[in-house]
This record gives structure tokens, sequence and C-alpha cells, in this order.
């Protein structure tokens, strides 16, 4: 047997890649109110309610109605994402990666966008003429945790809040969750009976509707100082997403870097809580 055999080994290069489990894109976008802008900040703007007038007399003057006007800020904030790829690389892995790096940029731009929306639900909003005013979301708009996870009767409180703000009842209303707010739904009778809900639940082990609200896994919700969880419960109004420039793709090279292929992403984003009675904060104990 030769002993120099190894010298004849080969190293085998793999012509594919694979993604590891992540979020891939925005789970939200599509849940916000979403407005194409211009400009380094935006406003939405809002028109409160008013009232109608009785009329008392014939011939009497026409009423004036003060209709009420206010705004949020939202600030656009820019985001990247880029990577090089030596054209050695390209040798070394029998393949051309470009594709895949701007997939992957893709998807993380999408979560950034998801963090962004969060963050907005339940931050601080700014409204004045000028949004100089600060604006934190109101202890009525919460729900505490109760010591308990998830539950119907916390969708059922989430519910009668939105209710009780007038919230259009043909507005779309999504609750955001992580999986284990969804265990602890799937747990419950009420969520898997099709007495109550859909099937899904049972076949899928997934939560579509329920209480009237769309449901939207992701691991991205924040956390309180107590390690709780912020599950998210509003209507599409609620919530607004500026978009001043959408995720654009590049991809050229580098003379500076070797003529290396550099993967270039970019976007110009912000949100907002719009009103703050379409938005309701649902604490939930993860133990």
């Amino acid at each position: 047997m030769s002993v120099q055999i190894t010298t004849a080994f080969i190293e085998q290069y793999k012509s594919n890649v694979f993604h590891l489990a992540q979020q891939k894109g925005s789970r939200l976008r599509d849940a916000v109110k979403t407005e194409t802008v211009n400009g380094k900040a935006h406003y939405f703007e809002r028109i409160g309610t008013t009232a109608a007038l009785k009329r008392t007399s014939r011939h009497s003057d026409t009423p004036r109605v003060d209709t009420p006007h206010s705004r949020r800020r939202v600030t656009m904030e820019d985001y990247d994402w880029a990577d090089l790829i030596d054209n050695e690389d390209k040798v070394r892995m029998l393949i051309s990666p470009e594709s895949e790096y701007a997939q992957a940029g893709a998807w993380a731009m999408g979560r950034a966008m998801d963090d962004a929306i969060i963050d907005a639900a339940s931050g601080n909003a700014f409204g004045g003429v000028a949004g100089g005013s600060t604006v934190a979301l109101p202890s009525g708009q919460k729900i505490v945790h109760g010591s308990a996870g998830l539950s119907v009767t916390k969708l059922i409180e989430a519910k009668e809040i939105l209710d009780a703000n007038s919230v259009d009842p043909e507005e779309p209303r999504f609750c955001v969750v992580t999986s284990k707010q969804l265990s602890d739904l799937l747990a419950i009778t009420q969520i898997t009976s099709a007495d109550f809900n859909s099937v899904k639940a049972l076949v899928q082990g997934d939560i579509d509707t329920f209480m009237g609200f769309n449901f939207i896994r992701t691991e991205r919700l924040e956390t309180n100082q107590s390690s709780n969880r912020l599950v998210l419960a509003f209507a599409q109004s609620g919530i607004g997403l500026a978009v001043g420039q959408d995720v654009q793709t590049r991809i050229s090279e580098r003379a500076d870097k070797n003529y290396a292929t550099q993967v270039f992403l970019s976007m110009t984003i912000g949100a907002t809580r719009i009103e703050d009675e379409k938005v309701v904060e649902i604490e939930c104990t993860e133990s």
C-alpha cells in the first residue's frame, strides 16, 4: 500500500448553498398602512370626529363645525446591507453566490422593516405641528400580564378595547404573536375546537383567525424589563409605514477591492403609531 496515496486525495466543493433558518423578509408590511413619501420626514395627517348640529329655526345661519386636525410625524431612516465576493471565492465554491447574497440581504431588509413597525407600535409617537410632542401609548391601551400567557380572555379584552374606541369592524385587525403565544392558544379548547374556530388549528397546528384577528407569527416581538412578551393587536390603519425608497439591489464590481463583486441593498423607511386607539399592547408571561 502506498503511503503517499493521500497526496491524490481531493476536496469536494459544493455547487450549491443553503440558507439557515431565518425569517424570510417582512411579515408585517401588508398589515399596516403604507405610504410612499419624499423628504427626510413625513406626516400622517389625521382628522378627528365631529358632530351634526340640530337646526332650531327656519332660515337660521349656517352652522360652522370646527373639524379637528392633528398629525403624527415619522422620521425617515436609511438602511444598508452589503457584502463582497472575491473572484477566488467563486472558484473555490464552484458557484457564483451573488443571487443568494442578494436574497439574504433582501430578507434582512424585511426583518429591519418589521423591527421598525414593532418599535413604532408600542413606543413613543410624535405629534404636534412640527412633530415635537411625545405621545406614549396610553395605559388604557395596555393589557397587563396577570401572571399568564396569551389567553382567550386577553383576546376578548383587546377586542373590547378596539370596539369601545369605535374602530371600524370592517377594517382588518391583526394580532402579532411569537411561537410561545401560539402554543398558549393551541392548548385552549376554544381555539382548537371546530365548534369555535376553523379546523386549521387542529390539522396544521396553526391559527389563521380568531376573535376577528388575523394572526401573524414572528419571533421579533419585544420584551419588557420583566422579560414579558409584548404582543400587539391592532387595526390596519393604526400603524403607518412610510417608504421613501423601497428595497433596491445593486450588484457591481469594486475596483478598490481587487475587483471583488459587491452585493449592495438599501432602503429608506420610517414607521409610527398613527392612532393610539387602534393599537393594543398585550403583556404575556413566557414561563
